[in-house]
């Protein structure tokens, strides 16, 4: 083979060969630029998908939080109505106690009643036992007699039992001024009608009332229920009322 044939054919198969390392640059050069697409594609979602995360952990917290605070405001609720339902029953309670012991001072006083002698009413919660002096007591005196201590003593038996009442001896006289000797004890009718309340308050206590409960209250001739200008109106007035109210 002559030395310029060989020359030729050293340079066909050296440009054959620079041209496939070229081919096989060109390649590896857009492998690595598709990964870097790919790298770069895959960041961008994966920070979409975070992103996308991270705004539903936010709404499920702002979710959740809603949710514990309804069930707080339910639970508070709640707790309001069982409140209210006790504070009726109790009410209701104490009404139906109210009530029995109206019925049974109505049935046990229903001889004096007829006779005009006690009067029993009962007004929004306040239950009062009107008693006229003249059962009680003698013209001017305040020493209840032996006749006014038994109709005390069957009023003692059913109030005897009530704790949380309180119980109110209210003394009350007409207008008549008191004259001649007597004013010498009673000056007015104030000094009557307390010293009527005392003796009274004190036989129920000596019955078995609970002092604690008691109060005795002189109302003179200032509370009538009836007209002063007529004998039947001052005898109604001059009384003494046993009243059951609420405890302060």
């Amino acid at each position: 083979m002559s030395r310029t044939l060989y020359l030729a054919l050293i340079a066909l198969l050296a440009s054959a060969f620079m041209s496939g390392c070229v081919a096989k640059s060109d390649y590896l050069i857009k492998v690595a630029e598709a990964r870097t697409q790919e790298l770069k594609t895959c960041n961008l979602e994966k920070e979409k998908l975070l992103a996308q995360r991270t705004e539903l952990e936010k709404v499920l917290k702002t979710e959740e939080n809603a949710a514990r605070q309804k069930v707080a405001d339910l639970q508070h609720e709640n707790a309001k109505l069982k409140e209210s339902v006790a504070a009726l029953q109790k009410k209701e309670e104490i009404i139906q106690k109210e009530s029995d012991t109206y019925r049974d001072l109505l049935r046990e006083m229903k001889g004096e009643i007829a006779k005009g002698q006690v009067t029993i009413t009962e007004l929004k919660g306040k239950l009062t036992v009107d008693v006229v002096d003249k059962i009680l007591f003698a013209s001017g005196d305040a020493k209840v007699k032996k006749e006014g201590l038994d109709v005390l003593k069957r009023v003692v038996d059913i109030l005897k039992n009530l704790n949380d009442k309180a119980i109110i001896v209210e003394g009350h006289t007409d207008n008549v001024q008191i004259r001649g000797s007597l004013a010498k004890v009673y000056p007015t009718n104030w000094e009557l009608s307390a010293a009527r309340a005392i003796n009274v308050a004190r036989y129920l206590q000596q019955q078995g009332i609970n002092p604690e409960l008691l109060k005795a209250v002189a109302c003179g001739e200032y509370r009538p229920i009836a007209d002063n200008g007529t004998p039947e109106g001052r005898q109604k007035n001059r009384r003494i009322a046993i009243v059951l109210s609420a405890k302060d």
